[in-house]
């Protein structure tokens, strides 16, 4: 019979192994450096590092945490990305676009009234121009990322240190997990679902996609909304005007702040000035910005997408129907988690998954949206997804040889219908055992003021998509 103590230093000897081998790929991928051209061996590595990734969770699942192992988690986490911050993104040219819409701001230029293959821009093109996506399309990022990559080009202009704000944002939305979870026995593993998950790393240190703006004001909300519900719209309405789909959760947010009473006001009204001082200072080209979202809306779809791919084949292609049934239901989801005042960590994670999942699009790094609310609520359908994620980069093997941009439907099958399948068995096994999860399962509790000490070796790993009863 293993004693207690015993188990605990195998599963802490199992986590330094796993921690070595996934720095060890990581330094494998530096290797390798111009990922692009090395598309299969990149898919391979990753989904190692996945497998990887999975079993640590469930090794950091059987250990207690102490303030020196979160600690040292948090280094951890940092000496995994390591690796690849000082990696050109080659997996995606999103951060030359980044660059030149600071370079053209620095020029004095408003980005959403101009587009970059504008005569009067040339002086300003240089080798990364014929790799820059959407050239014919001025600017569609809103305007808080606009502002990050104005104040961001005065400081690290250069095509990898440009990475710079992206990287420091990820460190900052682990510790602000960290801070959530501080009181929580339990919280090395919930840490560990953000803090190690490779596509995260891949996502925000490798490729440097301003996702991670959004994500952290939405981490930043959830740490403000039960003492702070006023203030906490704030970073919820600048994570809106980071990356849109935070949008989604202000009637949550404002809600809990006891809208229609005058907190509530307060909250919305909080939200409305934080989001008109950062339109001012492209206000003469919003009216752009509304035709720009037209046509990336009507030209940019069905990109690796999962239901909107199969309600698109279902209505007969080209139509609005998948578009209209995605923002009826992700809006109408929305109005009636705030009526009903849900939890907001429990309506974060439904809003965001009803987007990945309905959404015209799903880019890889899309799903790391939903990553810091793994941490509350672990399921593993969700998990797995976010490395299965890596074979859609399977499409840079076509396009590097043929030049042909496009998803395949195979690999689309091999991410999502394993993906549907567990989701499904999972809530089915949820309802019928009956068991909640025991976190967030009472009105008002927050995880800073709930100890988990008699909380299973998987705390709220059975969390299912089911609001908790009241």
């Amino acid at each position: 019979m293993i004693s207690e103590t015993t188990r605990k230093r195998w599963s802490w000897a199992g986590l330094v192994v796993a921690g070595i081998v996934l720095e060890a790929v990581f330094l494998r991928m530096h290797s390798l450096y111009y990922l692009k051209n090395h598309a299969i061996g990149f898919i391979e590595l990753a989904l190692g590092t996945g497998i990887v990734y999975l079993l640590a969770l469930y090794g950091f699942a059987q250990t207690q945490a102490t303030r020196a192992s979160t600690i040292l988690l948090i280094l951890s986490a940092i000496v995994l990305r390591a690796p690849l911050w000082p990696m050109l993104p080659t997996l995606s040219d999103d951060l030359q676009r980044y660059r030149w819409e600071a370079k053209v701001q620095a020029q004095g230029w408003n980005p959403y009234a101009i587009a970059p293959n504008d005569p009067r821009l040339a002086a300003l093109r240089d080798k990364s121009y014929e790799i820059m996506p959407g050239r014919e399309l001025p600017a569609i990022y809103p305007p808080v990322a606009e502002l990050v990559f104005r104040a961001t080009w005065k400081f690290f202009p250069g095509p990898t240190v440009f990475k710079t704000p992206f990287a420091v944002a990820d460190v900052l939305v682990m510790l602000v997990v960290a801070w959530i979870f501080w009181r929580d026995e339990r919280r090395d593993f919930r840490l560990a679902v953000y803090a190690w998950n490779p596509l995260v790393i891949v996502e925000f240190a490798g490729s440097g996609h301003n996702d991670v703006l959004a994500v952290l004001g939405v981490v930043c909300g959830l740490a403000l909304v039960k003492k702070w519900p006023t203030l906490a719209s704030l970073p919820i309405a600048l994570a809106a005007m980071a990356k849109v789909f935070p949008a989604l959760l202000l009637p949550v947010w404002i809600r809990w702040a006891s809208w229609p009473r005058k907190k509530g006001w307060w909250a919305a009204g909080l939200a409305g000035v934080a989001g008109l001082a950062v339109l001012l200072p492209y206000w003469n080209g919003l009216g752009m910005l509304r035709s720009n979202m037209r046509y990336y809306e009507t030209t940019w779809k069905n990109y690796h997408a999962s239901l909107y791919t199969v309600l698109d084949w279902l209505t007969g292609g080209n139509t609005k129907i998948p578009a209209l049934i995605a923002v009826c239901a992700s809006w109408g989801l929305a109005l009636w988690l705030a009526w009903k005042k849900a939890e907001p960590a429990r309506a974060a994670y439904l809003l965001i998954g009803t987007i990945l999942t309905l959404g015209p699009n799903g880019y890889s790094w899309y799903f790391t949206w939903i990553v810091p609310l793994l941490c509350f609520f672990p399921n593993p359908a969700w998990l797995m997804l976010t490395v299965l994620q890596f074979l859609s980069y399977n499409v840079l093997i076509g396009y590097g040889i043929l030049g042909v941009f496009r998803f395949d439907p195979l690999m689309q099958w091999l991410v999502y219908a394993p993906f549907y399948v567990l989701l499904i068995a999972h809530w089915w096994l949820t309802r019928r055992t009956g068991s909640m999860p025991d976190l967030h399962s009472r009105a008002g509790s927050h995880p800073a003021e709930m100890g988990s000490s008699n909380a299973g070796p998987l705390p709220g790993i059975r969390a299912s998509l089911m609001l908790p009863e009241r």
